[in-house]
C-alpha cells in the first residue's frame, strides 16, 4: 500500500523486472570495481555472486497507482485453467460478462488523441477506419533490441478483440502488418523476418491492438494458447469472413477470475 495525501493507504502495483544485458556493457560488468563472491568451485567450473556498480544495476520498475482490485488480481500468482470457448460460449458467457465490466482504457484514447506519449510514437496512419498508432510497449525500455516490444493501437474504437474481426477489417490488418514491419525496420533496423507479430485472445484490454516483439524474445503472452499470428489471422479472414465468429478459441483463465467462475457456473469447465 501507498500512503496518499489524506493519510489513508491506497493500493498500488509495483512490478520489478531485470532488463536484458546490453552486449557493450558486459565488459564493464567484469572490471575490477565489480564485486565477486565465490560460491562454488569444481575443477574448471565455478559460480559466483556478482554485484555490479549502481549504474549497471538497472531494474525496470512499472507502477500502477491507484490500483483497482482488478489490477491486484491480475498480478497475483494463481492456479490457471485452459478454457475452450465456442462462439455460443462467447455470446452467452464471455460477452455479457465483458459488457458488465468497466475497466478503463482511457490511456489508449490518450495515445490515439496525442494527449499522452505523443513523443513515443514510432509510426501512425491517420485513417479513422484503417489507421493505427505504433508505440513502444511499457515492458520495453528501448535500450536494447533483444526484448523489442511495440504495440499497434487501432484508431477504430468499435473493434474490441479477435472475435469482432471480419473480412471488412482486412485493409486495417494489412496496413498494420505491412506498415508496422516497415516502420520497425526503418527505426530499429530489425527486419520483418525477425519479428513476431500477433494478437492476444483473450486480450488484457478490449481495444484491438497488435503486438510486435523480437522473434528471439520469449515475450509474456506469446505462448500458443494466447497468441494468434497476424499473418494467420489475415489469411483466415480472407478465406472466411466469419472465421472468428465460427471457431472455438482456447485461452487460459486464472482460478480467481470472475469469468472463470462464469464458465464454471455454466458447466463449461
Amino acid at each position: 500500500q501507498v500512503t496518499g495525501p489524506s493519510g489513508e493507504g491506497t493500493d498500488a502495483v509495483v512490478i520489478l523486472e531485470k532488463t536484458p544485458f546490453q552486449e557493450e556493457k558486459v565488459s564493464d560488468l567484469l572490471k575490477k570495481h565489480t564485486k565477486l563472491e565465490l560460491q562454488m568451485c569444481n575443477d574448471i567450473y565455478s559460480t559466483y555472486h556478482l554485484y555490479p556498480p549502481p549504474e549497471l544495476s538497472e531494474i525496470k520498475t512499472t507502477v500502477v497507482y491507484p490500483a483497482t482490485e482488478k489490477h491486484l488480481q491480475k498480478y497475483l500468482r494463481q492456479e490457471v485453467h485452459l478454457i475452450r470457448e465456442t462462439w455460443e460460449d462467447y455470446q452467452n458467457i464471455t460477452l455479457p460478462f465483458l459488457q458488465s465490466q468497466s475497466f478503463s482504457i482511457q490511456w489508449v484514447y490518450n495515445i490515439l488523441e496525442k494527449k499522452a506519449e505523443a513523443d513515443r510514437i514510432i509510426h501512425e496512419n491517420p485513417d479513422p477506419c484503417n489507421g493505427f498508432v505504433l508505440v513502444p510497449d511499457f515492458k520495453w525500455n528501448q535500450n536494447q533490441l533483444d526484448d523489442l516490444y511495440l504495440i499497434a493501437l487501432v484508431r477504430c474504437r468499435q473493434v474490441k478483440s479477435l472475435r469482432d474481426l471480419t473480412a471488412e477489417h482486412l485493409p486495417l490488418l494489412r496496413n498494420i502488418l505491412q506498415e508496422g514491419k516497415e516502420a520497425v525496420a526503418k527505426r530499429f533496423g530489425v527486419p520483418g523476418s525477425q519479428l513476431r507479430i500477433y494478437l492476444h485472445y483473450q486480450p488484457s484490454y478490449y481495444h484491438l491492438h497488435v503486438h510486435f516483439t523480437a522473434l528471439g524474445y520469449d515475450a509474456p503472452g506469446s505462448s500458443v494458447e494466447r497468441a494468434h499470428l497476424l499473418a494467420d489471422v489475415i489469411d483466415n479472414l480472407a478465406t472466411d469472413s466469419a472465421y472468428y465468429q465460427k471457431r472455438a478459441l482456447t485461452f487460459a483463465l486464472r482460478a480467481d477470475e470472475l469469468l472463470f467462475k462464469k464458465f464454471q457456473e455454466a458447466g463449461r469447465v
